[in-house]
């Protein structure tokens, strides 16, 4: 008997160059440095503004850290029970990283409405030099990222949340000014409450897209139906049944499904055929497309791996 051939399809999922990682590098130092001077400007300020926004840039630097190690995880070519590879492991550390801001969030929160009926006198000058300094900081953390080429869930998501560190940064330096030319002490409590409303932002954000990706919905801006309709309309089709649309990972989604197509037909030209419209129309170029003669008891399985 002969050996069965057993060929893995391995997806285009290339590793970030050195050079993104550098870039990514560059940006959890920055980070992680003027985090620990923010934490510590906050307990001298007794600044809650500062020092939520340090409890944020601890996630954006657990962000980029997650991103930079779960790239080097997809990057491994599928082995063993891993057919698809380890491409989920960026989606697993997003998960846990939108999880990480809601705790956060919540905990800012909750000290912040205590702070509210008594708020403690804030160093504005203090909070102001800081918040504009990681201002600043975020600025430069955001460039660094922007340099990487690496798309997926976690890179974006450390993006959006540079972001939104940026303007809680610049919350912390309006209400320093708040603070100094108003005595309004209750700024920066306010400001705090807004950073957490960030936070709960982007984490809902990351859980909602990594969740979609987990129970394999079909990737945004792919619509089953649209795809279901253009393969059964096409030429020398029948009928299209057991259509599955998933993403894989961020950036790789996949397809799955039988046709049937006439007695007599050209199996291989309908597949090729439907492949080519497949990646010109919707995108996808990971598909497995089973193509059967309609004719009882006649069947003709091709599958494409």
């Amino acid at each position: 008997m002969a050996a069965a051939h057993v060929h893995g399809h391995a997806h285009s999922h290339a590793p970030a160059p050195d050079a993104d990682r550098r870039w990514l590098g560059i940006a959890l130092a920055l980070i992680l440095a003027f985090m620990a001077v923010e934490v510590v400007a906050g307990l001298l300020a007794d600044s809650l503004a500062l020092l939520s926004d340090a409890a944020h840039m601890l996630t954006d630097a657990g962000s980029i850290g997650l991103a930079v190690v779960a790239a080097r995880l997809a990057a491994r070519p599928p082995e063993g029970r891993f057919t698809f590879g380890l491409g989920r492991a960026e989606i697993l550390s997003a998960q846990g990283n939108g999880a990480a801001l809601l705790v956060l969030a919540g905990v800012i929160a909750w000290e912040a409405v205590g702070r509210m009926g008594d708020p403690p006198d804030v160093e504005g000058l203090v909070v102001l030099v800081v918040g504009l300094a990681g201002a600043a900081v975020n600025v430069a953390a955001a460039w660094a990222l922007s340099r990487a080429e690496r798309r997926s869930l976690n890179v974006e998501g450390a993006r959006a949340h540079v972001f939104a560190d940026l303007y809680a940064s610049l919350g912390a330096a309006l209400a320093g000014v708040l603070v100094l030319t108003a005595g309004l002490e209750r700024a920066d409590v306010v400001v705090a409450l807004l950073v957490a409303a960030l936070m709960v932002r982007s984490g809902l954000s990351l859980l909602g897209s990594s969740t979609r990706v987990l129970l394999e919905a079909s990737p945004r801006g792919i619509d089953p139906d649209a795809v279901g309709h253009a393969l059964a309309s096409h030429p020398g089709v029948t009928e299209v049944h057991d259509l599955h649309v998933w993403e894989v990972t961020s950036g790789f989604a996949a397809l799955s499904a039988h046709v049937l197509v006439p007695p007599g037909s050209d199996c291989h030209a309908r597949r090729a055929e439907l492949e080519q419209l497949l990646a010109k129309r919707f995108g996808l170029e990971h598909t497995t497309l089973q193509v059967e003669h309609e004719v009882a008891g006649g069947l003709l399985d091709i599958k494409r791996r």
